[in-house]
């Protein structure tokens, strides 16, 4: 009776248990393989970009990447799913007497899961849209947040994205909540500095500087790279009390419309000064994207 027995368990371990076991270690080497293999597309296209002269990700490599990362998630869910299956079939699970109770708890996991869904469409949109991609800056608008969350994208999934912002944190976003969302960084961007001058100074005169600051920058070494276009001065933007606020814009490459701000400021400060027109202390030159 005990050989038997043993007999019995022995059958079952080769015929059943043992192709289970082979199943389930293939799953997770297929796995290994696929995000292996999905880094290595990733660590390809940034040594691409790190090779090449640009100063920021174009937005093929950009979409590449996000589609790379998606499709290694989706691969690994395929291979579980067709494992699970074979389980099963080994197992001689019959499959029909577990469509009502599939269907029951599908019903209350749906109830609960509809969030988990919704992430996923979110996410097929976004990266289906190319709304944005690894290494872009961009700005969300999450429901039920009272801030904005803002910073680079470090990974995107159909689940969730990742922004890594300016002081080093690490937001972590269900694209499901993501009500809006702001690409400060696709195709091109601009820069807007602001110059307050007091109301006693000549408008003519500081014009004339300005828009000198304008005709050069194209040619100085600390921001020619960063621009795509000549500068623009669009006048006074507006007028308070003390001082006249005059505009000057222009087209950047992607995401580095602050830096190119910073440096124009540098050189309006200093073209302003060596004209003598002394800008007000309290209102310094400002950037906004």
């Amino acid at each position: 009776m005990t050989g038997s027995w043993w007999g019995q368990i022995g059958y079952w371990i080769l015929t059943k248990g043992l192709p289970i076991v082979l199943l389930l270690i293939g799953s997770l080497l297929i796995a290994r393989f696929i995000n292996w293999a999905a880094q290595k597309v990733s660590g390809r296209l940034d040594e691409r970009f790190r090779e090449s002269d640009a100063l920021v990700r174009p937005e093929a490599i950009k979409h590449r990447q996000a589609v790379a990362s998606v499709t290694s998630w989706v691969a690994i869910v395929i291979v579980y799913v067709v494992v699970v299956v074979q389980i099963t079939t080994i197992l001689a699970i019959p499959i029909g007497s577990l469509v009502a109770p599939a269907a029951v708890v599908g019903a209350a996991v749906g109830f609960g899961a509809q969030r988990v869904v919704q992430d996923l469409l979110s996410g097929f949109f976004i990266i289906a849209e190319r709304q944005y991609g690894f290494g872009d800056l961009v700005q969300l608008t999450i429901s039920g947040a009272a801030d904005d969350a803002r910073g680079t994208v470090e990974d995107v999934t159909l689940r969730v994205t990742k922004l890594r912002s300016s002081d080093g944190e690490v937001f972590t976003i269900p694209n499901g909540q993501i009500v809006k969302s702001q690409n400060l960084s696709k195709d091109w961007a601009r820069a807007v500095v602001d110059i307050p001058v007091p109301v006693t100074a000549d408008l003519n005169r500081v014009n004339g500087v300005l828009h000198e600051v304008c005709r050069t920058a194209m040619t100085d070494p600390s921001v020619k790279d960063l621009l795509l276009d000549e500068p623009s001065l669009m006048g006074v933007e507006s007028i308070e009390p003390q001082n006249v606020n005059l505009r000057m814009v222009a087209r950047t490459l992607p995401g580095k419309q602050f830096e190119a701000g910073r440096r124009l400021r540098v050189l309006v400060v200093a073209a302003l000064s060596r004209a003598g027109i002394v800008t007000l202390a309290e209102k310094s030159p400002t950037v906004s994207a």
